[in-house]
């Protein structure tokens, strides 16, 4: 017994030194994060008491490089995608200036998804930015836009493993048959390269089907 109770008070020691770290660090980037932004939004410059840290994406790191301190009303309108009011964000014209590169991404960002603001497009065009950070600020566009997305005929998304039905005859090229219209294909395999085809089996052969002539199921 005394041998267990040993090893029990040390796992409970343990896990509270784990815990203790864990909770330090979160606690000195928060710290580390207020003090560089002196308690106000590093966008907007409002003074806020429950300021959030947010990770510029496309990075995932929380560390303080990676995150930029946001008012609330700032915090929200980012996470929503709500860009609709575009004189709120008329500030950007100052925080692109800030030194902070994670700052500066952010800024980068949002102004260029308002471009069709001239005062929006005369600041990305004014500002000069180290590449690094341009490309950062354009990293997650170019990902989204390099994105292969299969869309059956009436622009619905599909992926591997749904049921689709053909939309019209389709004559199977090498097997002398031919797919009647209504003809459900189950499970099919996305082509990866290439978002106008995927893969399916009709009696049995595994053929490309261009998407243009497909339509989910939903049985």
């Amino acid at each position: 017994m005394d041998g267990f109770f040993y090893w029990y008070s040390f796992g409970f020691c343990f896990l509270d030194f784990v815990f203790s770290i864990v909770y330090f660090r979160a606690m000195s980037i928060n710290s580390a994060l207020q003090n560089r932004s002196s308690h106000a939004c590093e966008l907007c410059s409002e003074p806020d008491t429950n300021l959030h840290g947010y990770v510029v994406p496309p990075k995932k790191d929380d560390s303080i490089d990676n995150l930029v301190a946001l008012c609330s009303n700032c915090y929200g309108k980012i996470t929503q995608s709500d860009f609709n009011d575009t004189n709120y964000w008329r500030f950007l014209t100052g925080s692109i200036w800030n030194e902070i590169p994670s700052v500066q991404a952010l800024s980068y960002k949002i102004l260029f998804k308002l471009s069709a603001e001239e005062w929006a497009s005369e600041t990305v065009e004014s500002v000069q930015l180290d590449e690094a950070v341009i490309n950062w600020a354009n990293a997650e566009d170019d990902i989204e836009a390099a994105r292969v997305i299969h869309k059956d005929a009436f622009g619905v998304v599909l992926a591997t493993g749904d049921s689709v039905v053909l939309t019209q005859n389709l004559n199977v090229k090498g097997a002398n048959f031919i797919a009647p219209k209504g003809t459900i294909v189950r499970k099919i395999k996305l082509v990866e390269d290439n978002a106008e085809q995927v893969e399916g089996k009709i009696e049995g052969d595994t053929i490309v089907i261009l998407t243009k002539y497909l339509r989910k199921s939903t049985v």
